[in-house]
This record gives structure tokens, C-alpha cells and sequence, in this order.
């Protein structure tokens, strides 16, 4: 049992996910039990990035808050997040390994490191997506480069995404509650096409992989299910680009959105004469976005972590009106099609007990990974019944670029495959 961390800080970053105060709460409870003290750091980085012990010092109640077990017991089933988040990006001007050397590019942190020495923080409690994870490594990789006598703060991450899209742990906190909350949603739809005889088409959050859409079209038995996974080859096009930093030029492939509507008339032709059905939802995964005709996302605003808008793209509307209209042109009849989008409502929705025991575990394991295993720069992870173990960042952050690797559904696996034996075997149409 380590006895050198005293006390503790905590952020949250990113976007908000089902069970983030089980996982605050066991953290915290875990050290005030131990005799240690907490202090949770408001909304992320925000604050910290600025910190200068001069001009913009960090005060107690405004800028962060020491933690006591009042605060933290009996939160763990409750919504929202106890110390708020942002996407403030300490690390965006670093792209490469070198760029840790240069004082410029490492300001902020070193802004953070040097609020955590005001505060006597001994070490971090890092909670949030792949992008809060390189922060966490960048601020671990800083450290490296401080004078050997410097004092270093320690640094555990806890993975946090509804889009479960991070390698290095089977399920994220979160995914569960996010994906039964939005496949009630496509559920509803599901009947209110139904009644109407019309189709839904539901663009789905997950970033740019397909686990939420698929586990909210198979919860939801939806009709059809579309993600970056299930693109192939001849639906696909060469598209010249230019690099926004570089102005380089450079060839992308980009989806054909007549392919894509092709499917989904397909499939509503199919099930009208081989099924006599007239209705239905279809799934798309918001990451589709990123493949689309250059003319489309040129323009969408980037986030502080360089992420294009996809939500400002509304791909559901689009989709829909592309394919009322290949209905129409292809039966000479009309159909409404009507674009939804879903993902914002479940990300503060009531946690499950899964999500509340995972997050739980999570926060248990940042204890135990500090204090118990002596640990630093190592990412908490949970397999098969809640069973902890520790990964170092090093295996998750590629050393040559510091860029972490989204986690996308494997074509041909057991998960990818239950999605394809749901949906409804026809030939395709003849276009």
C-alpha cells in the first residue's frame, strides 16, 4: 500500500455518459475511507489549462471543490456529472513526440502541472473518451521530460464513451444505459411508422464507429442497420481533398450516396411485396458523415480536438429526402421518409445497475491501480465479471503519432454477425 499519495485530484471530460457519478463517487469514497483527500476539478481542463500563479489562480468553490462523503454518498444511480466536463483541449498544439520539447506548444501543460503543485496534488484521476486519454498521456509524457528531482503527479485514466469505441476494455460505462434509452426511441418509431405506413431514418451517435447504432437497431429491432463497418468497396469513390493545414492535396475514399439510398429502397420494395409490410425504421451510424461527398462536410465547424460537427450534418434528413425521392422515381409512388436523430437525450439518462456497477468498479480500480499497485500512466480496465486490470498508455497511444485507435465492430464477428441475422433476408431489388 503506497502512502505517498495524500491527495487526489479528479477531472471529468468530454461528453457526458451514463454513470459518471458511480464512477466519482466509488473513486472518491475509496481514498476519504483510506484517510485521503479529493479534490474534483470543475469541468475538465477548463479551468486548469489557464491556471497562473499570479493572474488566474484556482479558487476552492469556484474552480474546483474538495470532495467529502456527504458529497459523494448516494449519488451513485443519479444523472449528470458532480464536477462537470467540457472538451477544453490542453494538448492541441502537440502532434508529434517533439513537439513535448517545445515550451510553447506545452504551456497549458505546464499550467496544469503547476496547479497541481499549488494544490498539493499527488496524483490524477483522468475520466473521459480517447481524447481525454492522449491529454492524460501528454501530461504523463511532460512529466518525463521535468528535471529528475521535480516533483511528479501520478496519472490513472478511467475510460468513459457511450459510442464504446475504446480499445483496451470491453464495454465503456455507459454504453448500456445509452443504447436501451435510444432503442426505446427507435421502438416508438417503429410503431409510429406503422401506423403511418411511412419509414423513420435514424441517425444514430457513435462517433466513427457503428456500436451504438447497432446496439440501438438491434435493441430497437430496427429494420436495417448502417455503419462504417458495413461499407464496401463498390459503394465507394475516389475523391481528391485538400489538407486544411498543409493545403496539400490528397485522395480520400468517399460513399456514393446513391448506393446507400439504393439499399435502403431496396429494402423497402422488398418488404412491401415479399412481406406485404409498408413501414419501417432504418439505423444509420452518425460516423457515415465522415465518408460523405466532400461538399457536404467542408464546411462544418471542427470541435476543440479537431473532430468535424457530424450532428451539424443531419445525415437522417438528408438521407430521407434522397430516398423518398429514389422511392418515388423507382414506383412511381410516395412514401414518406422522415430523418431523426438520437443520441444527445441519453448521454445524462438514468443509469443502469450494470452501468452504476461498472462505473463503480472503474472508480475502485483508479484507488487501487495509485495506491495499491503503485501505478502511473496506466488506463483502468474491466473484463468478463468486473475482473480489474491495468493498461499502460503506452499500448493505447501510438508512440510515433501520441494518437490513440478507435475500436470498430470486426466485419465477420459474432457481434457483427447477429446484427446481419436479424435483419430481413430478400434479394435486392433490380434497380
Amino acid at each position: 500500500m503506497s502512502d505517498e499519495i495524500r491527495r487526489v485530484g479528479m477531472i471529468f471530460s468530454g461528453g457526458p455518459a451514463p454513470g459518471a457519478n458511480a464512477v466519482i463517487s466509488a473513486a472518491a469514497v475509496s481514498f476519504l475511507d483510506a484517510g485521503r483527500e479529493v479534490v474534483g476539478f470543475y469541468q475538465g481542463y477548463e479551468y486548469l489549462q489557464d491556471y497562473h500563479p499570479v493572474t488566474s489562480r484556482l479558487e476552492r468553490n469556484v474552480h474546483y471543490r474538495e470532495l467529502t462523503l456527504p458529497d459523494v454518498t448516494g449519488i451513485r444511480n443519479t444523472r449528470g456529472i458532480l464536477i462537470g466536463t467540457s472538451r477544453a483541449n490542453p494538448g492541441k498544439p502537440i502532434r508529434r513526440p517533439s513537439d513535448l520539447d517545445d515550451p510553447e506548444k506545452t504551456q497549458k501543460l505546464r499550467n496544469i502541472y503547476y496547479a497541481f503543485l499549488d494544490l498539493k496534488i499527488d496524483a490524477l484521476i483522468s475520466i473521459g473518451g480517447d481524447d481525454t486519454l492522449k491529454t492524460a498521456n501528454y501530461l504523463f509524457e511532460f512529466q518525463k521530460r521535468l528535471p529528475p528531482n521535480a516533483k511528479r503527479v501520478r496519472i490513472v485514466h478511467l475510460p468513459k464513451t457511450i459510442d464504446n469505441d475504446y480499445r483496451g476494455i470491453d464495454f465503456t460505462f455507459g454504453y448500456f444505459t445509452a443504447v436501451d434509452f435510444l432503442a426505446k426511441e427507435v421502438s416508438n418509431l417503429r410503431e409510429d411508422a406503422r401506423a403511418t405506413c411511412s419509414y423513420f431514418i435514424v441517425e444514430s451517435m457513435g462517433r466513427k464507429a457503428g456500436w451504438l447504432s447497432y446496439g440501438v437497431g438491434i435493441a430497437g429491432e430496427a429494420n436495417m442497420i448502417f455503419s462504417v463497418e458495413d461499407l464496401e468497396e463498390s459503394m465507394m469513390y475516389d475523391e481528391k481533398v485538400r489538407d486544411e493545414e498543409t493545403g496539400e492535396e490528397r485522395v480520400e475514399k468517399r460513399l456514393r450516396l446513391e448506393a446507400l439510398v439504393d439499399r435502403i429502397v431496396n429494402l423497402m420494395i422488398n418488404r412491401e411485396k415479399k412481406q406485404n409490410k409498408h413501414f419501417g425504421v432504418v439505423v444509420l451510424a452518425e460516423g457515415l458523415a465522415e465518408k460523405f461527398p466532400e461538399v457536404y462536410i467542408r464546411d462544418v465547424p471542427k470541435d476543440p480536438h479537431g473532430h468535424i460537427g457530424i450532428g451539424k450534418i443531419d445525415i437522417g434528413r438528408l438521407i430521407a429526402k434522397l430516398t423518398a425521392e429514389e422511392y418515388t422515381r423507382r414506383t412511381g409512388k410516395k412514401k414518406k421518409v422522415t430523418g431523426v436523430q438520437v443520441g444527445y437525450e441519453s448521454r445524462c439518462s438514468q443509469p443502469h445497475a450494470f452501468d452504476v456497477m461498472l462505473g463503480s468498479q472503474l472508480g475502485i480500480g483508479a484507488y487501487r491501480a495509485l495506491v495499491e499497485e503503485g501505478l502511473d500512466g496506466h488506463m483502468v480496465s474491466v473484463s468478463g465479471q468486473l475482473e480489474l486490470s491495468y493498461v499502460p498508455f503506452e499500448k493505447l497511444v501510438n508512440p510515433e503519432t501520441l494518437q490513440t485507435e478507435i475500436r470498430y465492430i470486426q466485419p465477420g464477428s459474432d457481434f457483427y454477425r447477429m446484427a446481419r441475422f436479424l435483419e430481413p433476408r430478400a434479394e435486392p431489388e433490380e434497380r
